[in-house]
């Protein structure tokens, strides 16, 4: 910024127009989690390589709150757990009667993990052994409490059944380390920055879902996926069972086709700039993207991905 600064007072000195640069808003999540430094490395990559355009990564509650940031023109850009976009897009869910059919996919960024921790000697060992305990089921309007839910309720479990806290990643890591709550729930990313400065101070247990509970959590949400957490990802874990997610950047369809595809270009084109911020841009590719989106994809965006000779299946097409 000091550098632009210097740029635009030197021009003003020889009397060349400055040139003026369009902001733009990326909505992420609470910076405890993988969205914020995913935004912020998908900002700078847009700052570097997009011409006329200066984007900042913004705090925000995540994925549910994000849908209605971009709905409203408040965020230009936005991350959020698949499900949770596409029941923005859809009206379906958490957005039953208030479909947010503007919302457009540029790519899916990577997989979250539903992780959920307690610490060692908590007497927690399975899904079941939450009742009656004190849980963080992720913060009001995040992906983590949406994914909490369904997992719940496929396996017979309400909030009827334990005292539930709507914490934000940081507030549970904290929480938990204090003794104020038994367990947690994180849909992100692994590693994320939260669990791994828990894990440091902590002996974690990372609660694994059996076989019937996967089932049934699958049956419930299709855009689940069984996977595995590496061992050794967080100090003193083995590798474990947890339910995957993908996670989508959508905008709107107010956005020009124009700055969608140089969105989606400077992003693929200079994908090291994010990997370098976060190992969970390893996962962003192409091929996740037309695998895993959940919804259509943004004009522009589609342009790219046909210029690159790929393959559009005909439910990403707008």
């Amino acid at each position: 910024m000091n550098m632009f600064r210097a740029i635009v007072a030197a021009s003003l000195v020889l009397g060349a127009p400055a040139m003026a640069q369009t902001q733009l808003s990326v909505a992420t999540g609470g910076t405890g989690g993988v969205y914020y430094p995913m935004g912020g490395g998908l900002a700078e990559v847009i700052n570097n390589h997009v011409d006329g355009y200066a984007a900042t990564a913004e705090v925000t509650g995540a994925s549910v709150e994000n849908m209605g940031l971009v709905a409203t023109g408040d965020a230009d850009l936005a991350i959020g757990l698949a499900d949770t976009v596409f029941q923005a897009q859809s009206g379906t869910g958490r957005f039953e009667g208030q479909q947010l059919d503007m919302i457009h996919a540029i790519a899916s960024l990577y997989s979250n993990m539903v992780q959920i921790v307690t610490l060692e000697g908590s007497g927690i060992t399975s899904l079941a052994d939450l009742k009656g305990k004190r849980v963080s089921v992720g913060a009001p309007g995040s992906g983590t409490e949406v994914n909490a839910q369904q997992i719940l309720n496929a396996n017979g479990l309400t909030y009827d059944d334990f005292d539930e806290q709507r914490l934000n990643f940081n507030e549970t890591a904290d929480a938990l380390a204090n003794g104020d709550i038994d367990a947690g729930f994180w849909s992100v990313g692994a590693p994320t920055s939260s669990i791994l400065n828990l894990a440091t101070t902590n002996d974690i247990v990372v609660i694994e879902l059996s076989d019937a509970e996967i089932a049934a959590a699958l049956e419930a949400n299709p855009i689940f996926a069984k996977t595995t957490l590496a061992a050794g990802i967080y100090n003193g874990v083995d590798a474990t069972t947890v339910i995957g997610v993908p996670n989508v950047l959508v905008a709107s369809s107010e956005m020009s086709e124009d700055l969608a595809y140089s969105i989606t270009k400077a992003m693929f084109e200079n994908i090291a700039d994010l990997q370098a911020v976060h190992p969970a841009a390893n996962q962003t590719t192409i091929e996740l993207t037309l695998s895993a989106t959940p919804i259509p994809l943004h004009p522009g965006a589609l342009r790219y991905y046909e210029e690159t000779g790929a393959t559009i299946p005909d439910r990403l097409r707008p």
